[in-house]
């Protein structure tokens, strides 16, 4: 059986089978919500029931709370429709100008940037071009069927290749494979482009980007887009680490405030003493700046500093709820 869901804004409508949550079914239809982990577990893709039920599958407390859900609002990749449904999603936008697809990759280059952190270079067939936004993610294929999630770390303009920064993760079955197996020339199975974190260039807003740990990786692919493509919006970048090693490519971003105008960058320690800021990167923005409601915000990093972010930004600062853009890193369970 088929639901018809009508989503806002704009006169979208699709149809969803009995087995499909919303946003299957709507990335199916070629409509692209905001969303990230996919698993319930970052809020991204949090929005509201205007008309109809849902079931709504387990997730975490902190990506939609009980009073949330009591003034209808659900989260889109954990939400089956029981009938036809009127949603609401912060943002809407058409998503088959991309296709999403599966390709083979070969592994050209492995770079440790600290202890549990590698770079994976990965060199795309020449016959077979792959498009991307700058900050999406791709699905690494896993022999078993599984699948592994990294953000693409450099710029769509540079698209013979995919820099991927994957953490090390205790237990992690692929992440132990990199950090410990994992040999050039390898071939690895990929799907992609995924994700609706890219920047939103038909903005004139200025910029605060948040990065935690390898959050750091889109935001990264996002600024080398916007040199090559010479966006002239005031940005102010907040890195936050629990130590140094954590800012694994601060030269590199320190380097960013003379090449493209407009650039600052605040990198943000919690665990270590040092002679820079100190504390949550939050809280660092909070602050730093006393109103947001005329900015954008782009933020990537554990969902626990996504829900914090996003809650104060837009409750304390006047942030438009639509004008917070994030992707949520969350890990698979380690598996025996």
């Amino acid at each position: 059986m088929t639901h018809r869901i009508s989503l806002r804004p704009g006169d979208h409508h699709f149809e969803a089978a009995d087995d499909q949550t919303v946003l299957e079914a709507a990335l199916a239809a070629g409509l692209l919500l905001p969303h990230s982990c996919r698993d319930g577990a970052c809020g991204a893709c949090k929005g509201k029931v205007l008309e109809g039920e849902v079931d709504l599958k387990p997730h975490s407390v902190g990506a939609l709370t009980d009073a949330e859900r009591s003034e209808g609002y659900t989260l889109f990749c954990c939400a089956r429709p029981l009938g036809d449904l009127v949603v609401q999603a912060r943002n809407v936008s058409r998503a088959d100008d991309i296709p999403v697809r599966k390709l083979p990759a070969r592994v050209q280059r492995l770079q440790r940037l600290a202890d549990d952190v590698m770079l994976i270079d990965l060199k795309l067939p020449a016959s077979e071009p792959f498009q991307f936004r700058a900050g999406q993610y791709i699905d690494i294929l896993l022999a078993d069927g599984q699948r592994r999630s990294f953000s693409i770390a450099n710029a769509p303009h540079d698209a013979s290749h995919l820099e991927l920064h994957v953490r090390r993760i205790d237990g992690g079955r692929f992440t132990a494979h990199v950090f410990e197996t994992m040999k050039e020339k390898e071939i690895l199975r990929f799907e992609g482009p995924l994700g609706s974190f890219w920047l939103r260039e038909d903005s004139a807003r200025p910029i605060v980007m948040v990065a935690g740990g390898t959050g750091f990786a889109p935001i990264k692919g996002i600024i080398e887009h916007a040199l090559h493509a010479g966006l002239q919006r005031p940005v102010t970048l907040y890195w936050g680490a629990r130590t140094r090693a954590g800012l694994y490519m601060d030269e590199l971003a320190r380097g960013w405030e003379a090449a493209l105008p407009g650039f600052r960058y605040v990198p943000v320690l919690s665990d270590e003493p040092w002679d820079g800021r100190q504390g949550l990167v939050h809280q660092a923005v909070l602050d730093d700046f006393a109103d947001l409601a005329q900015h954008e915000v782009y933020a990537c990093g554990a969902p626990a500093m996504i829900d914090v972010a996003r809650r104060s930004f837009c409750a304390e600062r006047g942030l438009a709820e639509d004008a917070f853009f994030a992707d949520a890193f969350t890990f698979a369970q380690p598996t025996n």
